[in-house]
């Protein structure tokens, strides 16, 4: 059995946070915790607007406080997103997240990542493995 606490994990290298600062993801569960999928809690900073393409990864999310909205590139819709909210992106799709509100969100990656990932140039997590 794994417990975990977030304050825990706070200031560890499970301590994540985007180089631009819209975010900082605390990685409860990782791929070396051996679930078979991550586990993050996530803030996004208000006034940020965040380019996301998991291209390696599916990604469901759900907002637990705060308020903003999701922008999917691939069909142009706009969602807002508030605590209750669950979004999964089972398409890969490309999007814009904005925070208006800090929001907090629980989010479940598949495959697992391993824990130092972040965003590059084209939104993407690298797809990395415990060998990497």
């Amino acid at each position: 059995m794994i417990i975990r606490r977030l304050d825990e994990v706070i200031g560890t290298d499970r301590d994540v946070e985007a180089e631009n600062g819209n975010w900082v993801s605390r990685r409860l569960l990782l791929a070396g915790d051996g679930m078979g999928f991550s586990m993050h809690d996530t803030t996004i900073r208000a006034g940020t607007e965040t380019y996301i393409h998991y291209a390696n990864h599916l990604e469901a999310v759900y907002c637990v406080a705060g308020e903003g909205e999701i922008e999917d590139l691939d069909n142009g819709v706009t969602t807002q997103i508030s605590d209750g909210t669950l979004y999964a992106l089972n398409g890969h799709e490309r999007h814009y997240l904005r925070a208006r509100k800090d929001m907090r969100m629980i989010c479940v990656f598949n495959p697992p990542v391993v824990g130092p990932e972040t965003h590059d140039e084209n939104g993407v997590y690298p797809l990395m493995t415990l060998d990497d």
